[in-house]
């Protein structure tokens, strides 16, 4: 018998154990398999435009400044939908206007990927704020809420102080929060509502960001929440269009100031959104009802739309991103 089809018994027991063994272990290494494939298959693609409601919206109203809680639809600022992947570990983050709108879509989009974050509000945004304090909290981070009127000079240095106390340090301003109210006519805009929506949206930052600098080391990060109005103003935002206009314009200038010393400035320029401005006087009833409809995509965006452009512009990854305002219009071209 050739050398080559003699078989000891010892290797006969040796195959038989190692088939055995590959038996065993066969339904575990097809499980894994086929866990590794469903979680490396990639996502469905959908329509963007047909992601949330469309118009018509139901005729609505609250007082300045207005709750998110009571919108309908309510809008959608990532409470559910937003996924974090560790992108701004550590970090320590003050957003103003953080209760609604774009400001509780960043704070929790920072939540969730590993940032403490501190929020202002005004106080008749209690509700609102304890949502989203909680919802940061529920991601294991520090949430601070101060309350208070960023109109108040005195009150904006405190902010910034009880911010950088809470947190430990502060390395991410965005400075969000904005007064909008519209007027058919300038006639009709009184000097007290002018000076009301200088103060808060360009004043405030001002004040806020020059109490904040000396406690941001190289490397942190301002953006500013400015807007479509900025470059395409609407007839009746007289006001509120200059002070968007003038945020794009801080965050280019305030750019070039700080580039040196490693601080990079950013802006994000929303279109139609679907916040508690629009139903507390930003927009009358008629431009409510159709709100959105005239974009390319045919309908508003949500708060959650920008949350990952703010987390982009945190990210250490964006480090020669300075200067620059990115637009979220839904094809409206601008800015």
């Amino acid at each position: 018998m050739h050398a080559e089809n003699q078989f000891s018994r010892r290797d006969v027991l040796s195959g038989l154990g190692a088939s055995l063994a590959l038996a065993a272990v066969a339904p575990v290494l097809a499980a894994e398999g086929a866990d590794t494939a469903a979680e490396s298959a990639p996502d469905v693609l959908s329509n963007p435009n047909n992601a949330y409601p469309k118009p018509p919206f139901k005729g609505q109203s609250q007082p300045w400044p207005g709750l998110a809680s009571q919108m309908d639809p309510k809008p959608d600022h990532g409470e559910k939908s937003y996924k974090g992947s560790g992108r701004l570990k550590g970090r320590k983050a003050l957003i103003t206007g953080g209760d609604s709108g774009m400001g509780r879509a960043a704070a929790i989009a920072y939540a969730r990927e590993g940032a403490d974050v501190a929020i202002n509000y005004l106080p008749a945004e209690e509700a609102d704020a304890k949502e989203v304090i909680a919802l940061i909290k529920a991601e294991g981070r520090k949430g601070i809420a101060i309350p208070g009127d960023l109109r108040d000079e005195a009150f904006c240095k405190r902010l910034v102080d009880e911010a950088v106390r809470g947190l430990g340090g502060l390395d991410i301003l965005v400075s969000n929060a904005a007064r909008q109210q519209q007027q058919q006519s300038i006639l009709n805009l009184s000097s007290a509502d002018f000076d009301a929506t200088m103060k808060t949206n360009i004043y405030a930052p001002f004040w806020i960001i020059k109490a904040a600098l000396p406690h941001m080391p190289p490397g942190s990060t301002i953006i500013g929440t400015t807007s479509e109005q900025a470059t395409d103003p609407s007839a009746d935002l007289y006001d509120y269009a200059q002070t968007k206009a003038a945020t794009t314009s801080f965050v280019r200038s305030l750019a070039k100031q700080l580039g040196p010393k490693g601080i990079r400035v950013n802006g994000v320029a929303p279109g139609p959104i679907w916040t508690p401005l629009q139903v507390s006087g930003g927009a009358t009833q008629e431009k409510l009802k159709k709100f959105g409809g005239d974009t390319p995509m045919g309908r508003p965006g949500q708060p959650v739309e920008l949350a990952s452009i703010y987390v982009q512009l945190a990210d250490p990854m964006a480090s020669y991103a300075t200067g620059q305002v990115y637009g979220a219009t839904g094809g409206g071209g601008q800015p």
